[in-house]
């Protein structure tokens, strides 16, 4: 099996001091380090929303960080600006390594957020990993990075849904944990038949 590291998300913004900080957001940068000979591809996947973004808070009159909207695909949790195109809360750690093979960019579509490295929010429009995946013949996937219960599993579910035999690294990764959102997601990715090694 040819097999895939794909690092979701290690970003200023969702470590500590960023604008949408994971508690420990760091403590997964030297492990996922460790991880990268592993593999035969490395892709790391890049939060990078314009200005304004509808997914901010701060674009909803009276709407504060982590409430909800209705968008046209669903609801929507609505956060602190954060990872916005070409600031340094969007650069990667700069303890990470980012000598992979691919980065995918995602959320950049302004009226749609983007949690998944494969899909927007809408669950239908790609970003083109699972095609660069196909086309390099991989056909397993680790994940990890951030934040296990949005971008990791959200990327993790679909990947599974996609096909591919999925696992995803629990020790380097680490959650927002917003009412629950962890277990739920946990309890979502094993019946997905996602491996989930501590």
């Amino acid at each position: 099996m040819t097999q895939a590291l794909i690092v979701v998300d290690v970003q200023n913004d969702f470590c500590p001091g960023g604008a949408l900080a994971v508690p420990g957001g760091d403590e997964v940068v030297a492990p996922i380090n460790a991880l990268m000979d592993r593999f035969d591809a490395v892709i790391l996947t890049q939060d990078w929303h314009p200005a304004g973004h509808s997914s901010f808070a701060s674009s909803h009159t009276g709407k504060a960080p982590f409430e909800t909207t209705e968008m046209p695909y669903g609801t929507q949790v609505l956060w602190p600006d954060h990872c916005v195109q070409g600031t340094s809360g969007a650069a990667f750690h700069k303890g990470l390594r980012t000598d992979g093979d691919l980065i995918i960019r995602k959320g950049f579509r302004p009226g749609i957020d983007s949690y998944s490295g494969f899909f927007e929010n809408d669950q239908t429009t790609p970003t083109g990993l699972e095609g660069y995946l196909r086309s390099r013949g991989i056909t397993g996937v680790t994940l990890a990075g951030l934040a296990t219960d949005f971008c990791v599993a959200f990327t993790a579910l679909d990947a599974a849904r996609l096909g591919f035999a999925v696992t995803v690294e629990l020790s380097a990764c680490r959650a927002i944990d917003l009412e629950g959102s962890l277990q739920a997601a946990l309890v979502q990715m094993e019946g997905a038949g996602v491996v989930l090694r501590s």
